[in-house]
């Protein structure tokens, strides 16, 4: 018998010697069972909350052209731990003639499917619940909930006992001129693109080191994002605004805004960058000049009607020498967006 050999650690257990272990395991096993290892699949420091991964859709590709006829892995959790993945992923071995067996389960059947299931869903949201309760008591300690802010660094400390303090930020100094250049010149009258081309042409970089675009300092002000929207600045911090959940179409995360009655807040006095006048000024000029995204689907927001693709190649046009994508620069033309909103290419065809 053909037999795969299928390997996965994530966050939980980060050892990269942890995939040789399994799959070492797994070659012992399938000595002993007369089994002939045709080829073996991993997927390093990846959640098991999803499919999309590189090693397990490889695997499957391979069991739906007939290359073997088991799939071994050290547990059921190393294929997937969220109820709808592991029912879908046994439908298709299933059907392309492929069995499932563990090192821990045996073959695997429909009831592992449902009762080892529904343990490896439960296991996942209670990690989760235990991770936000964590979060929360560090937010409530004036502490960071977790990523990097931009205009802040992260303080590495650690206590008596050598244990690392997680959670600290110092200001930076150079990224939080920029800041308050960015609130200056935006309650100055310009514009985010004006704003955000200026400091790509200067070579300043912005957040993650990239480059400016002008969502990046607009943002969306109900859900506190992009630069002039982020509280921090004025040395509030908010947690638990929003809430991520995976698109089980796409297995992608989309953000959800929370009642503002779960949110946590705290005030940071020593993490202040942007003076309280400097900020109402901003706030006052996005009150006159972007629109309310609550509004949004609700048939009022005059925008609506630009959601929607009207010609068949919205969306898949690219430059040919950035790789970005094209959007429209008047009725009849289109152009390179990179080249217009951030400056950082020098397409200006049409």
């Amino acid at each position: 018998m053909k037999v795969a050999l299928y390997a996965r650690y994530s966050s939980d257990n980060q050892r990269e010697a942890s995939i040789e272990d399994q799959l070492r395991l797994c070659r012992a096993y399938a000595e002993t069972q007369g089994w002939t290892v045709i080829d073996s699949y991993s997927d390093r420091a990846i959640s098991g909350a999803s499919l999309i991964r590189p090693g397990i859709q490889e695997l499957i590709a391979d069991a739906n052209s007939g290359r073997f006829q088991i799939l071994l892995t050290e547990a059921m959790d190393r294929l997937s731990r969220d109820q709808e993945d592991i029912a879908g992923l046994f439908k298709r071995m299933s059907f392309a003639g492929v069995r499932i067996v563990t090192l821990s389960e045996g073959e695997i059947n429909h009831l592992h499917i449902g009762l080892t299931g529904t343990m490896n869903a439960l296991y996942l949201k209670e990690l989760a619940n235990k991770t936000r309760r964590g979060l929360r008591g560090r937010v409530e300690q004036g502490k960071s909930g977790g990523g990097l802010c931009y205009g802040y660094d992260v303080v590495r400390q650690h206590d008596t006992h050598g244990e690392a303090i997680y959670g600290e930020r110092a200001i930076n100094g150079e990224q939080a001129e920029i800041v308050r250049r960015i609130f200056r010149e935006y309650a100055g009258g310009k514009s985010p693109k004006a704003i955000a081309l200026t400091l790509n042409v200067e070579g300043l970089r912005g957040p993650l080191s990239g480059a400016w675009s002008p969502s990046t300092i607009n943002g969306n002000r109900e859900r506190g994002t992009g630069i002039l929207n982020n509280e921090l600045y004025i040395g509030r911090l908010i947690w638990n605004r929003l809430r991520y959940i995976k698109d089980p179409g796409t297995g992608k995360r989309v953000s959800r805004l929370n009642p503002e009655s779960e949110w946590t807040l705290h005030d940071v006095p020593e993490l202040r960058i942007i003076e309280q006048d400097l900020w109402d000024a901003v706030k006052a000029r996005q009150s006159k000049t972007t629109w309310s995204q609550k509004s949004r689907g609700t048939g009022v927001h005059p925008l609506n009607a630009l959601q929607r693709p009207t010609h068949l190649l919205t969306g898949l046009i690219k430059c040919g020498c950035c790789g970005g994508g094209f959007s429209m620069i008047s009725k009849h033309h289109l152009g390179c967006s990179t080249a217009r909103n951030k400056g950082t290419c020098e397409n200006r065809l049409t």
